[in-house]
């Protein structure tokens, strides 16, 4: 199995995992054979920190999945070429964009409810869906260099950069802020600088 990290898709899941005051709605969704969504936080030994997707947007649910329980992974980038079944605008935009995001040179995928969709065919997006990708950042990216992205990009399109501490979305990185918002894995926080907080 490779590492798992934020936003990867996990099957394998099943009701049985669950707390026993998570929804009925949950286990619904997980016995229709959904996958889970890896979030930020610490799943403790053995574990790793998930959510669940309902029917709306209302419908998320937190809990924790037993890495032997996994069994099929999907990241992001493993999606940046695929192609949907279903023609919603925020598919046709990943559509338009895949070139310019080559060309970037950096690796970046498809997260949020374009992902999910893409990856397990369950509906997941309407009319009104943006469009969510992620960008590995390994090493510091420039303001100016993120500007030039955010100007690649669509308006109903949010891309979030992936440091090795956390995330912090493109469009304030490439903003006139000189703090950011970081999600890390113990929460979030303001930062100078995303890549120059401990992993």
């Amino acid at each position: 199995m490779a590492v798992i990290r934020p936003h990867d898709l996990l099957w394998g899941m099943t009701p049985a995992h669950l707390a026993s005051d998570a929804p009925a709605w949950v286990a619904c969704a997980l016995a229709d054979g959904q996958p889970v969504v890896v979030r930020r936080g610490r799943g403790g030994p053995g574990l790793v920190a998930v959510g669940v997707r309902g029917v709306s947007r209302d419908q998320r649910h937190a809990g924790c999945m037993p890495l032997a329980a996994v069994s099929r992974q999907v990241s992001p980038e493993q999606l940046s070429h695929s192609i949907g079944l279903r023609d919603w605008p925020a598919l046709q935009a990943l559509y338009r964009l895949r070139d310019r995001l080559d060309d970037f040179g950096l690796v970046w995928g498809v997260s949020g409810g374009a992902g999910f969709e893409l990856a397990s065919g369950f509906a997941a997006l309407h009319a009104g869906s943006d469009l969510d990708l992620i960008m590995r950042t390994p090493e510091p990216l420039s303001r100016d260099a993120a500007r030039r992205l955010l100007g690649m990009l669509e308006p109903a399109v949010d891309l979030q950069l992936q440091a090795p501490a956390g995330a912090v979305a493109l469009r304030e990185w490439a903003g006139p802020s000189r703090k950011v918002l970081l999600k890390a894995a113990d929460g979030a926080r303001l930062v100078d600088d995303p890549w120059g907080v401990a992993a």
